[in-house]
């Protein structure tokens, strides 16, 4: 169970889950404004990022044990059901979570992530970064990648996400990686999926890119996409008040009755 969260304001629980290789500050500007909005806003740091440490590992987390450590934080907060978001690797997470725990999810946001399996390519490139960041640590990853996470003409969210990229321990990096190289096919998942959904994406996102989303959108039943221009893999901190407007527009629509 994540050892580190933040838990902030009062009213229908909203779960974010932050991707890899970042932590909940990921969604700090979602955090300010929700909690503010009449929602309690629940932002962990996942096993082993941020300041909840890895704990015992084989030296590999699944998707799974992220979801199982969701479920146990949500149980010790004592909240039955809540909307889940999680954006990259935290839509996985969010999509093997209502998958596990279908009664839990009041409402699920998948933003700037991919429903389908693995490939036997994927799998080798996961293993082999994992391998590089054991070796190397954080920083020329985070070097590397930073264009492609944030559009270079978002500079006001780049040195953010570049400092939480360099903060990760690259020891639960590298097992994040080993465990994702094993995900499974969500497809039949959201195909199934009776509560509502949010579809989010960057226009220029290019590791999940518009016709992901598009794909996602298709196969869950009740379901709304937006995509934010001028963002890529980050849009909720690249163009927080376009990523914020598609999430209250959503939430309001999940609102229960008084």
């Amino acid at each position: 169970m994540p050892t580190f969260y933040e838990d902030r304001g009062t009213g229908p629980a909203l779960l974010l889950v932050h991707g890899h290789p970042f932590d909940h500050t990921m969604w700090q500007p979602q955090i300010d404004r929700f909690s503010r909005a009449g929602y309690r806003v629940i932002a962990p740091d996942l096993r082993g990022y941020g300041a909840t440490p890895l704990g015992a590992s084989s030296g590999s987390t699944l998707l799974g044990d992220f979801a199982e450590d969701l479920a146990g934080l949500l149980d010790a907060l004592g909240i039955d059901d809540c909307v889940v978001a999680g954006l990259s690797m935290g839509g996985q997470i969010a999509m093997e979570f209502v998958h596990r725990h279908p009664g839990r999810v009041r409402g699920l946001v998948l933003a700037d992530t991919f429903q389908a399996a693995e490939t036997e390519d994927g799998r080798k490139a996961r293993n082999a970064m994992a391998d590089r960041l054991l070796r190397e640590g954080m920083r020329g990853y985070a070097d590397e990648v930073l264009d492609r996470m944030v559009a270079p003409y978002n500079t006001h969210a780049a040195p953010h996400v570049h400092r939480m990229m360099c903060a990760t321990d690259p020891v639960a990096a590298a097992a994040a990686l080993r465990g994702r190289a094993e995900r499974p096919d969500y497809r039949e998942t959201l195909g199934a999926l009776a509560v509502p959904a949010l579809v989010v994406v960057g226009r220029d996102d290019t590791y999940t890119p518009v016709a992901d989303a598009e794909e996602m959108h298709a196969l869950l039943p009740h379901s709304t996409l937006t995509v934010i221009e001028r963002a890529a893999h980050l849009p909720n901190l690249e163009r927080p008040e376009e990523f914020d407007a598609a999430l209250d527009a959503f939430l309001r629509s999940l609102v229960r009755p008084s």
